[in-house]
């Protein structure tokens, strides 16, 4: 009967109202997960959002059994007084942030393509713009509901018996049960932002000025772009109340390229969160004429969702690289002198991400003899891959002389014993013992190295 009713005559749903039909969702889930046995095989979960992994072709999950989250996308609560929220992992950043703004606050950490969900910035290490003072989204977080294959439902936290799972499901990529729900903080948030772009001519003085912004602590975004060797461009962010005017970056306007050549700039919030949902600095369509007619139609989601239906149309040999990499600052200018030799390839997104605490699924003594908190992270999109090279596995091999590490979305060439001291073994199999004893959802190692190769 509600369908026959206005939209603005229906009542809202109250929390209990809300909370009741999470229980179901939940009941429902881990009775599935119960009932299926260790030698099924492979279980992957459905979704509604589209994948925002490197799409890949032969990636053994298109094949799996299919568990059906895809009703875990409700927002639950909104406490403006505490500014936390409560929601389910399937919830878009796109609607979170349009839910919490009318309430003045926003999430700390919103990752640049609109249709990211809160779980899979969990499970995929999402960062952006207010990382150089909070980390990543995980280390927002307070509590994980997390769905165990033997049908358990667990209440994790910091500082509970389950701590260890709390930690571990950073970085899992849905290996370790099903994360069914997240409380997160927020923080005050205005109209509007400026942002004033900082040009240097050298990597040193580059780096120099992020820690100098990042120690005085009083702006509150940082990220940039390096267009070339010999420009560098730092874009400082902080809420305002007015704009004289704003900018959007959804249609012929390309966000990366406008921070070579403007000075300052203004953007509504909203607009400021997802000025890269057109691609970072790979925007498709290329030409003028392209985004004029097609580019308000090629969202992020929809050239993603494009990718999987052209699956085996793509490179399985040389696919083109789209890799994030953490840096240790420090180091950043010895990794830059490789990079230039070995591919040198510009331009390259640079988000400052702080290290807030250590990380559980980080192999013990992987840092050792980093002591700076302030880590780089580099971003390297669509760049072509030339015959007879595999710039994944060069970069896989240079990354642990400078203690970097690369993001597990992309494609990944690891040996499973080099792999597993960088990750911590340890650490994931006592997680994966409680969470997912029958194994149905893969380990990390097969599940990011070998099944999306399609071996």
């Amino acid at each position: 009967m509600n369908l026959l009713l206005p939209r603005a005559l229906l009542r809202p749903a109250t929390p209990s109202e809300r909370g009741a039909r999470h229980a179901a969702k939940v009941e429902r889930i881990a009775r599935a997960l119960a009932r299926r046995g260790g030698g099924d095989g492979p279980l992957s979960l459905k979704k509604k959002a589209v994948s925002h992994q490197v799409p890949k072709r032969g990636d053994k999950r298109r094949l799996d059994a299919k568990l059906d989250v895809s009703d875990l996308d409700e927002i639950l609560e909104i406490d403006p007084v505490a500014r936390t929220c409560v929601a389910e992992p399937g919830v878009t950043f796109v609607d979170l942030v349009t839910a919490t703004l009318a309430h003045g606050l926003a999430p700390i950490v919103v990752p640049e393509l609109e249709t990211i969900t809160i779980g899979g910035a969990v499970s995929g290490c999402s960062l952006e713009s207010m990382s150089f003072r909070h980390g990543g989204f995980h280390d927002t977080c307070l509590e994980y509901e997390v769905i165990t294959t033997d049908g358990a439902v667990l209440r994790c936290t910091p500082d509970n018996e389950h701590r260890l799972v709390f930690e571990m499901m950073h970085g899992s990529f849905g290996t370790l049960g099903v994360l069914s729900k997240l409380r997160f903080r927020l923080v005050p948030a205005k109209r509007y932002v400026k942002v004033t772009y900082d040009t240097y001519p050298t990597l040193g003085e580059y780096t120099a000025a992020i820690r100098r912004y990042a120690a005085a602590d009083d702006v509150d975004f940082i990220d940039g772009i390096i267009h070339a060797p010999n420009k560098h461009v730092l874009s400082v962010g902080r809420f305002v109340d007015d704009a004289p005017y704003t900018h959007r970056y959804d249609w012929v306007r390309v966000y990366w390229k406008s921070t070579g050549t403007r000075i300052e700039d203004y953007l509504r919030t909203r607009d400021y969160f997802f000025r890269y949902d057109r691609g970072v600095t790979n925007v498709q369509p290329r030409s003028l004429v392209g985004r004029l007619l097609f580019g308000k139609l090629l969202s992020s989601a929809r050239l993603l969702r494009l990718a999987d239906v052209a699956n085996r149309f793509l490179s399985a040999d040389r696919p083109n690289v789209t890799v994030d990499l953490f840096l240790p600052i420090a180091k950043v200018e010895d990794f830059m002198r490789w990079y230039r030799g070995a591919i040198d390839h510009f331009p390259l997104w640079c988000v400052p991400y702080r290290r807030v605490r250590y990380y559980d699924w980080i192999a013990p003594h992987y840092f050792d003899g980093v002591d700076d908190e302030l880590f780089l992270d580099i971003a390297i999109y669509g760049l072509a891959q030339p015959p007879g090279r595999n710039y994944y596995k060069e970069i896989e091999d240079e990354l642990p002389r400078v203690k970097g590490i690369k993001t597990l979305i992309s494609h990944n060439f690891y040996d499973e014993e080099t792999f597993w001291t960088i990750w911590n073994k340890e650490s994931y199999d006592a997680a994966k013992a409680i969470t997912d004893p029958k194994n149905l959802l893969r380990d990390l190692y097969t599940k990011t190295c070998r099944a999306a190769r399609g071996l």
